[in-house]
């Protein structure tokens, strides 16, 4: 299984972005993705999760601005992040479970700006 995550970038402060994380090889349809971020100096921390089923769990810092959504035929997992803000600045990682197993994808930068 391998992940490529991509939508990173340089924006404004109010600004948004959309990350993407793509999932190819042997992928189950009962699964988990979740988006992480790790600011520099900082812990890597959950920003969102979306479980097989649909629901969906976000970080307190990011509720009402990021939204996280599957598309499963693409076995793909989107986070659109709107408003954002200088303090979401990091390196962002989609992480695939897949029943016991735990997948990491590369990192995207997001720096938010002026």
């Amino acid at each position: 299984v391998q992940l490529q995550a991509s939508g990173g970038g340089l924006v404004q402060p109010g600004g948004s972005l959309r990350l993407s994380c793509a999932a190819s090889g042997s992928i189950s349809s009962r699964n988990a993705t979740a988006w992480y971020r790790q600011a520099p100096g900082k812990q890597r921390k959950l920003v969102a999760v979306v479980s097989d089923g649909g629901s969906t769990n976000y970080a307190d810092s990011v509720k009402g601005r990021f939204t996280i959504s599957r598309d499963s035929a693409k076995n793909t997992v989107n986070l659109q992040m709107n408003s954002l803000k200088p303090e979401d600045t990091a390196v962002y990682y989609c992480r695939l479970w897949i029943g016991t197993q735990a997948y990491w994808g590369q990192g995207t930068q997001v720096t938010v700006s002026s």
